[in-house]
Order: structure tokens, then sequence, then C-alpha cells
């Protein structure tokens, strides 16, 4: 975190001691924002146990849902590719009747205009059929084209469909596993919170979501920020264990707690 964001925090936190004080002792407060901590994170690391399995579990089902659209708008391409052919082919029957009739009446006609006529007809026909031929060749083409993408969507599709069940059950297992315990946790972290001034939980709810590992309270650890770990001074360190006012840390703006107010939450959780 920035010095600006320190510096920010800091004077939040300024604006809360007169609260602090009036509603209990410092050391009563950095007690309840670290129980607050404690709960929250170990909600976090439920939900770190899920991994990316929730996002992975998204991630294909959007693949399954565009697999099926894809599959499903080749079929219907495949069936009208099917039925212009069978047109073609019900199309060139009728030509061939049509030629058949036609030859007949050229052997009725009164006149070389009327025979002429029934010529350019027959040859009419003739070109319909070839042209008919044509796209009937090229439809079968098509249809042997989209029938092996059929064929292929239906085997990816189904690929990913048991990639996708067998995600939701890994999942589902971990909910399962966790669900309770989670709701349990998550309730007390609410009760805990109550238990904050409000201005102090805002700062809190601030710090956590600026890091990137959720923690807001950290204790010194061997003269270093439990979150940062850079080095805390002696003076500094004197100042936290003295529990006079919330301190945070120079360089991450997490707020510090030391191993008495650890050391409480732990016996009291």
């Amino acid at each position: 975190m920035a010095k600006s964001a320190t510096k920010t925090v800091e004077k939040e936190l300024k604006t809360v001691a007169p609260a602090v004080r009036a509603e209990g002792t410092v050391a009563g407060k950095l007690i309840d924002l670290y129980r607050l901590q404690h709960f929250d994170s170990l909600v976090d690391k439920i939900r770190t146990q899920r991994g990316e399995l929730p996002l992975e579990v998204q991630d294909l089902e959007d693949e399954v849902a565009g697999l099926e659209t894809r599959m499903n708008k080749l079929a219907e391409d495949l069936k009208e590719a099917e039925t212009a052919v069978t047109d073609k082919n019900n199309f060139i029957k009728d030509a061939k009747a049509n030629i058949k009739k036609y030859e007949a009446q050229q052997s009725k006609v009164r006149n070389n205009r009327e025979f002429d006529s029934l010529s350019k007809e027959v040859e009419f026909q003739n070109l319909e059929i070839q042209l008919a031929e044509k796209r009937i060749k090229e439809g079968k083409f098509s249809i042997e084209t989209k029938t092996a993408g059929v064929e292929e969507s239906k085997k990816l599709y189904s690929e990913r469909k048991k990639d996708l069940d067998l995600k939701k059950k890994e999942l589902d297992d971990i909910i399962a596993e966790t669900e309770k315990e989670e709701k349990d946790l998550a309730k007390k972290s609410e009760t805990a919170a109550k238990q904050i001034e409000e201005r102090l939980l805002k700062a809190y709810k601030r710090i956590r979501g600026n890091a990137r590992n959720g923690l807001a309270v950290v204790a010194v650890e061997r003269g270093s920020c439990g979150g940062c770990f850079n080095a805390i001074p002696p003076q500094r360190q004197l100042d936290i264990a003295s529990h006079k006012k919330i301190i945070v840390c120079e360089h991450c703006g997490r707020i510090l707690v030391d191993d008495t107010v650890v050391e409480t939450v732990s016996e009291g959780k």
C-alpha cells in the first residue's frame, strides 16, 4: 500500500479515536478487530480451498453452451442441405417428365414454329437438369462436410459435458464439506463486526479490500509487519504494545497488534 494510502488510513483512525475511548479501551478494540480478522481469514481459507473451481465451472458452462448452440446450428444447416438435395432430385424428375411430354407433343405439331418452341422447352429443361445435378453434387459435398462437423461437435460437446459434470461434482463436494463451517464462521464474523465502531469497521474493510491476501489486521512477528514483512522500529513496537492508540504499518497501511492481542483472541476463540 502506498504511503499516501497509509496516511489516509491513519487520518481515518484518528477520527475514530474519540469514539474508541468512549466505547472502550484501544486494547479492547484491537482485540475485536483481530477477532474479526481471524474469522474472515478462516472464511478466506475455505474459499481458497475451492481454488479456481468456480471459475473453471463457469468457463466450462459457457463453453458447453457455445458448443450446444454451434452443434444445433450445424444440425439445422445439415437438414437444410439435405432438403435442398431432395428438392433438386424432385426437380430433375419433374424436368424429365416435362421433356417426355414435350417430345411427345413434337410428333403432333402442325408447323415448324410449334416444333421449334417445343425444342426450346426441351433444351431449357435439359439445361435446368444439368444445373440441378451440379447443385446436387455441391449439396452432397456440403452434406458430407456438415455431417463431419456435426459429429465432431457432438464428440467435443460430450467430452466437455463430462468435464463439466466432473468439475461440478468436485465443486459440490467441496461446498458440501465446508458449507456449514463457512456459514458458522460468516455468522461469527458478522457478530464480531457488530462490536466494532462503524468508522473503524469501514477502515478495516477498506484495508482488507486493498490487501491481496485479505489481511487488514496483522501481528508483529520478529520485529516485522505480519502483512508486508517490513521491519518495524523498536519505538513503534513499544507504541503498539502500549495499546494507547491504533497504529498502522508505515509501509502497507495494515493495522498492527502485539502478541497480547493475538493470545487473547486465541484463548477466547
